[in-house]
């Protein structure tokens, strides 16, 4: 007798859709199967008609848990994981306090482990801060760094380049991935400083202050360092052909890096930054066009690795300032990542075990949580994405489960989304319905020594 068996689902495993059914027990999978083959279960969910997908891993969100909760908190971000079908988040450093120390990661900590519904990591910032303190993060179970290149949300140090090297160097050693925020903060300032005295604040002055070569130049300057200090770099939310092509050289480098992209640099263009103004501004900017081609095709290619949110929140007045350059800068994404992305496989961008790749097994293998979490497999965790790819619906901003629900993606029709959510077996989201307890989800304890190329 298990604790709970998903019967008749169409699964996502390996590079296969297959109709299985999957028992679990104490919280991971026990057998992958036909349901006269399995043993008895205390509960069965009936999954005919329905896909069942490891649950997402969302690599980059910010909570904004502690010092600024009046945007999210670890209760409603976790809540619009849950209701998106993603089943693990790892949420960014530039906090208040920042964690770049012990006792800032044990307050980030209790907030997540009270509060949140899904499994959980955290980042502790690389600057220089933090440089005393690195070993001891590591000690104390860190996901991972960030190091931020370029300005950002909290105001946190844009370090130089001597102290990202010799905190790529003892990460290295470590055995630690360094995300990197990989933008060169004096070209955006200087061309920022030329449209304000030039009385540029409309939405595309942002656009056009952070060219593609800051892009460019950041990621080959991340390569350099990481290369010589034989360090492990994530890219995050490449937004450019240029920055693909920096990868991809990179790569051919040998240099140990993944990197990630985001829906809204995949689906918006210069017409969503006409149409919703501040809406959509977002560092590094939307580009669209042939950037989003690109994109598209590093995907396909595994150049880059894996989808993630920058799941930022802000409030509506925040967001809504007509002064570009006042208007808070990140947009919400958690819950709409996986309705839009299905909705994309449908219309035949991408297949469902590629999306499995992007959304779960990549980053599952990037940040050291692989097998126990990223796939359908005996051992691993019970976490799910049950998911109705035939459940068309208008995104309402309304009905999202973030703090703050000013949303780019309302109003968008898409044609998929998921109806049951199970974290470690337990259910957080049950048809459509957040359901979870805060507390349920745990912290997770990356095993550096997995860690592969996305």
């Amino acid at each position: 007798m298990v604790d709970l068996i998903i019967a008749g689902g169409h699964a996502v495993i390996g590079d296969e859709v297959v109709q299985a059914d999957i028992a679990v027990d104490a919280g991971r999978i026990v057998a992958v199967g036909a349901l006269t083959g399995l043993p008895g279960a205390r509960k069965v969910i009936d999954a005919e008609g329905l896909h069942v997908l490891p649950g997402a891993i969302d690599c980059h969100v910010h909570f904004r848990d502690p010092g600024s909760t009046y945007k999210e908190n670890w209760r409603t971000g976790s809540s619009a994981a849950a209701a998106g079908g993603v089943t693990t988040v790892m949420d960014m450093p530039n906090t208040d306090p920042p964690t770049a120390n012990p006792e800032a990661l044990a307050r980030k900590r209790e907030r997540a482990a009270a509060l949140s519904l899904v499994d959980w990591g955290l980042y502790g910032v690389l600057d220089s801060s933090s440089l005393p303190h690195l070993e001891a993060l590591a000690g104390e179970g860190i996901a991972g760094f960030k190091c931020f290149m370029t300005e950002n949300t909290g105001d946190l140090e844009s370090p130089d380049d001597g102290v990202v090297y010799e905190g790529l160097e003892r990460l290295a050693r470590l055995g630690v991935r360094c995300s990197v925020h990989a933008e060169n903060a004096a070209i955006m300032q200087h061309r920022r400083r030329q449209f304000i005295e030039a009385g540029r604040t409309d939405a595309r002055a942002h656009e056009e202050s952070r060219p593609e070569v800051c892009e460019i130049e950041a990621i080959g300057r991340v390569t350099a360092l990481a290369q010589a200090a034989r360090a492990s770099v994530h890219i995050a939310h490449v937004s450019s052909a240029g920055g693909v092509q920096a990868i991809r050289h990179a790569l051919a480098q040998g240099v140990d890096m993944t990197a990630e992209t985001c829906p809204h640099y995949l689906l918006f263009g210069l017409p969503e930054i006409d149409s919703l103004s501040g809406m959509v501004r977002v560092n590094p900017p939307i580009r669209g066009g042939a950037h989003a081609d690109a994109l598209w095709a590093a995907l396909l290619d595994g150049t880059i690795g894996m989808i993630a949110t920058d799941h930022a929140p802000h409030t509506e007045e925040e967001k809504r300032n007509p002064d570009i350059w006042q208007c808070c800068r990140g947009m919400i994404g958690l819950e709409t990542q996986m309705p839009v992305m299905l909705t994309e496989s449908q219309r035949g961008r991408m297949s469902l075990p590629e999306y499995v790749r992007w959304s779960a097994l990549a980053p599952a293998r990037a940040w050291g949580l692989y097998p126990r979490k990223g796939h359908i497999g005996v051992g691993a965790d019970a976490d799910f994405a049950i998911v109705d790819m035939d459940g068309a619906y208008r995104i309402d901003q309304s009905a999202l489960h973030s703090l703050n629900r000013i949303s780019p993606w309302h109003g968008r029709f898409v044609t998929a989304r998921p109806v049951h959510t199970l974290v470690r077996g337990n259910v957080v989201m049950w048809d459509r319905r957040v359901v979870g307890e805060p507390g349920w989800g745990r912290g997770i304890a990356p095993d550096w020594g997995r860690r592969s190329h996305g």
